[in-house]
Parts: structure tokens; C-alpha cells; sequence
């Protein structure tokens, strides 16, 4: 039997979706009823009519992964696990937060893992947790990080939760570790990728001038599950299909929308403004922060990610990302 951490997420989802498609056993964790009915509203629209009532072949466990009694009951009979639970935020304030879910919560996971002899774990980390110190030169799975460079507070703790997964390695674990780019699916329009759908249709303005990797969700779950059934273990791999300027992956996604691109470019300057106005509001009037000092750097900086390892050693071609932001606007464009 398989066990999905994190299985009401943009990645859970699809995967659930991608395993119960092919008749797998599944036990999925969730934290609230909310997150597990959206989850099976996703499955509605996404599976084929045939597959309609495969949600319900699933064993839902509620739990935490700080919960120890439950998520030790979830690993009963358990073979195979997908660890992709995580916290995701870059406020600074939720550094223990994060620390506790990221870190601790993959401690735990490796942890019974341990105990209950799983054949392997998968675990989906970011590319947050790589960096290259020289800019010109592109990122791949031997780049390491450096905390000089990312002060970012999630990308602290998901490094922290990579060192914990290959502790268990070095403890007699197979693991495989996956660092996806942005993850553009359908979906989840409210945080994460999903959210500047959400914006650009309501008519976005701005950009800056970064350059990160992109990848779409379906390529994420197949690959995770090629990598599960397949001889590799205590490797990584970076999931980037290509890499797009902000301004770039904007307006491909405003095209697909039939919305006017974003026109006009933030400075960092201005990005600085508006963290301290933020701040400002944030004290007096308790509104919520949405842009932290971490930020700007990955606003504004150029990193660029190589994927030859991945496609070499499974053979994998990567959805083009036109594709996949016409796929996720269409799925918009139909729940708005």
C-alpha cells in the first residue's frame, strides 16, 4: 500500500489522481475536511468519467505529521511512500512554524519509515534548496546550497527536511528526492502558482525581472512515480521544464486568458517601498504581509536550472509550458 503525505496540495492531488488512475492502493493524509473536499472536487473535473467514484477507493487518515500516534497508525501497511506535505511561506515571523512542519515533520516521516522496513520514499523538496554561487553559470543536481545566498525562511527549512531524508538514507533508507521549479496545474487558484492565474485574470499590472525554472504538475507526479518504480534510489533530480523570465511566463499565462499582459516593471526600489508600507500597515492596522525582504532577491534574480540528469536517465520529454499554462487557463477560465 502507498501512503501520500501532503495529499490535498496542488502535487498530492494530481498524484492521488495518477495513482488510484492505475489501480493502485492508496492511503492518503489530510489535515481538514475543507482541504479533502476541494481535493475531491479537483478529482471530479480532472478524472475521466469512467473514473468518476475513484475518490472514494482511497483510505483517508486525518492527521499532522507532528501527530505522531496518528501518522504512525497511517504507516500500517504501508510499502511505499510519497512525502509531499510541507508548510510554505516566506514570512519570517512562521520561521518555527516551518522548522516544525518542514524539518520536524520529515523527521518523522523518515523516521517510521525506518521502523516499518518502507521499500522507498520519495520526497518533494524544491529548487529553493539550490543555488549556484556563480550567477552565469546554470544550476544542476551538484550545485549546493548556500544560506549566504538564500535567506529565505522556507527554503531553510525545506533544506533541513532534504538533510533529515538523507540522514535515513545513510540509515539504511532508498529514498529519491525531487526539486520541481514553479509548479503550474490545474487547480488551487488561491496560493501558490495557481494564485497569479487568479491575479492576471483580474488584471495584474507588474512585473520584475527574474528568471526562474517552471514545470507542469503532470510531469511532476509522472516522474515521481516512474523514479518510485524503478532501480534508482539516494538520488535527486531537479523538475524544470524550462526557464521563463516572470515577464515571459505573465504574459504567456494573460495570453491564455485573453487578458492584457503585464506591462509595467517593478524596481527593487520600489519593491523596498512597498515592504516597508506593508510593514507599516501590518503593525497599525494588523493586515496581512505579503512581500518579505526574501523577496526581492528572488524577484529579481537570474537562475537558471539545468534538467539533462532527469531526461537522460528516464528518457523524459517535459510538457512545453505554453501547454501547460493554456491547460491551467482553460480549467480557470471554466470555475470562474
Amino acid at each position: 500500500m502507498i501512503l501520500v503525505t501532503g495529499a490535498t496540495g496542488l502535487v498530492g492531488t494530481h498524484l492521488l489522481i495518477k495513482l488510484v488512475e492505475e489501480k493502485q492502493h492508496v492511503r492518503a493524509l489530510y489535515r481538514t475536511i475543507d482541504k479533502k473536499e476541494y481535493a475531491k472536487n479537483i478529482f471530479a473535473q480532472c478524472c475521466k468519467p469512467e473514473d468518476k467514484n475513484i475518490f472514494d477507493t482511497i483510505d483517508w487518515v486525518q492527521g499532522d505529521l507532528n501527530d505522531i500516534p496518528n501518522l504512525t497508525n497511517a504507516f500500517d501497511g504501508i510499502t511505499h511512500v510519497y512525502h509531499c506535505a510541507a508548510m510554505i511561506s516566506f514570512n519570517p515571523s512562521h520561521y518555527k512554524k516551518l522548522r516544525k512542519t518542514n524539518i520536524q515533520g520529515t523527521a518523522n516521516v523518515v523516521n517510521l519509515s525506518l521502523i516499518h522496513n518502507i521499500q522507498k520514499l520519495c520526497y518533494v523538496s524544491s529548487i529553493a534548496t539550490i543555488s549556484e554561487n556563480n550567477l552565469q553559470k546554470p544550476i544542476n543536481e551538484t550545485s549546493e546550497w548556500n544560506p549566504e545566498i538564500s535567506d529565505s525562511v522556507y527554503a531553510i527549512t525545506k533544506y533541513g527536511a532534504e538533510m533529515e531524508v538523507w540522514r535515513g538514507t545513510q540509515e539504511g533508507l532508498d529514498t529519491v528526492i525531487v526539486n520541481p521549479g514553479i509548479i503550474i496545474g490545474r487547480g488551487f487558484y488561491n496560493s501558490g502558482s495557481g494564485y497569479l492565474f487568479k491575479k492576471i485574470h483580474k488584471g495584474m499590472k507588474f512585473y520584475t525581472t527574474g528568471t526562474t525554472g517552471y514545470v507542469a504538475v503532470n510531469d511532476v507526479v509522472k516522474i515521481m512515480h516512474r523514479l518510485m518504480n524503478s532501480e534508482i534510489k539516494n538520488q535527486r533530480y531537479i523538475l524544470v521544464s524550462e526557464n521563463l523570465s516572470f515577464k515571459s511566463a505573465f504574459s504567456m499565462i494573460a495570453k491564455a486568458l485573453n487578458k492584457p499582459s503585464p506591462k509595467k516593471k517593478v524596481s527593487p526600489f520600489l519593491m523596498k517601498v512597498a515592504i516597508y508600507l506593508q510593514k507599516f500597515s501590518h503593525t497599525f492596522f494588523k493586515t496581512k504581509r505579503t512581500i518579505f525582504k526574501s523577496s526581492i532577491k528572488s524577484a529579481f534574480s537570474n537562475s537558471f536550472y539545468e534538467n539533462d540528469k532527469i531526461k537522460k536517465e528516464l528518457t523524459y520529454s517535459f510538457t512545453p509550458m505554453e501547454k501547460a499554462i493554456e491547460t491551467t487557463a482553460s480549467f480557470f477560465q471554466k470555475q470562474h
